[in-house]
């Protein structure tokens, strides 16, 4: 039996933006303190430093703050052309302002033009050297140009700041995943599971562990994943594809019950059900979720194949 691994990586790099700071003043009132507070929600932020913006009460740093954090609650609700307008006019009302570089590459980042980003990472990493966040993010545009070299250095560098930086080390552990040097990736990912114990942290372990053969251990991270966030799906599929690799068809059909429950439309759910309920003699069953499989991804070649075993193409 072969089982699709699909999505079960958690491949997410964590690139942040930030709340900019901004020099402290005698006045500034509740708009003026939601909108650079670091405890707003992103729509908090765009709202208060509209008014901000829009009542003309802030000039210099403070106005260049303003549209900074105004775009980075734009970049949180993705919006990102209207967060680019914002942290270009915070650019051009102070360009010393590393933070504003900083936002922009992120949205940059988000638009895949991963050149730009980095250059406005270079820009706010030459205004501000000990800002760990623009290293961090560099290095997660770095990546995804492929310079799996200069991403490490630049997560290195982040985490020299700041050791207790837990994005960094999960970036980090994410690419030395991808560089299959799995000793490094493991000890990465458990550091960010001692600093950031999160449902991603526990998934990305757990293919460490996964690939590794490690299958009772991934399973148990996996089952972290689960109890952490017990309604989303990439937890149970991801343990259910380690129960079918272990011979558990029972198990491994309640977790995908349970994983497609909460995303009905993953094609390697139902897939790895049907193989699942294939090996448990439910041929009807099987059959059914493979078609599933198949109505949602037609040249799965795994899904076609069970059919054709089946007798049911």
């Amino acid at each position: 039996m072969r089982v699709s691994v699909g999505h079960l990586a958690s491949l997410a790099v964590l690139a942040l933006t930030c709340a900019a700071p901004v020099p402290a003043a005698a006045e500034g009132g509740p708009a003026w303190e939601a909108c650079v507070g670091l405890a707003s929600t992103p729509d908090e932020r765009v709202k208060a430093c509209s008014t901000v913006i829009d009542t003309k009460s802030e000039t210099g740093r403070r106005l260049a703050g303003a549209y900074c954090n105004r775009g980075h609650g734009l970049t949180e609700r993705h919006e990102l052309d209207a967060a680019l307008a914002d942290l270009d006019e915070a650019v051009k009302l102070d360009p010393n302002y590393a933070c504003a570089f900083n936002n922009r590459g992120r949205v940059y980042s988000f638009k895949r033009d991963y050149d730009r980003a980095i250059a406005d990472y270079d820009q706010a990493i030459k205004l501000d050297p000990s800002l760990p966040l623009a290293y961090n993010n560099r290095g997660e545009s770095r990546y995804n140009k492929r310079d799996l070299d200069g991403a490490i250095a630049d997560f290195d560098t982040a985490i020299k700041l700041n050791p207790n930086y837990a994005g960094a080390y999960g970036n980090r552990g994410l690419t030395y995943y991808r560089k299959r040097d799995m000793t490094r990736a493991l000890a990465d990912y458990t550091t960010r599971i001692k600093l950031a114990p999160d449902l991603l942290a526990y998934i990305d372990r757990g293919n460490v562990f996964r690939d590794s053969e490690q299958l009772d251990r991934a399973a148990a991270d996996y089952g972290e994943a689960i109890r952490i966030a017990p309604t989303d799906a990439r937890g149970w599929r991801n343990r259910g594809m380690i129960r079918l690799y272990q011979g558990d068809n029972k198990g491994g059909l309640a977790d995908y019950d349970k994983a497609l429950q909460y995303d009905p439309s993953d094609v390697f759910s139902w897939n790895n059900r049907g193989q699942a309920k294939m090996r448990l003699g439910d041929k009807q069953g099987a059959i059914a979720d493979f078609r599933k499989a198949l109505e949602l991804r037609p040249d799965l070649p795994t899904a076609r194949e069970a059919l054709q075993r089946l007798g049911a193409m």
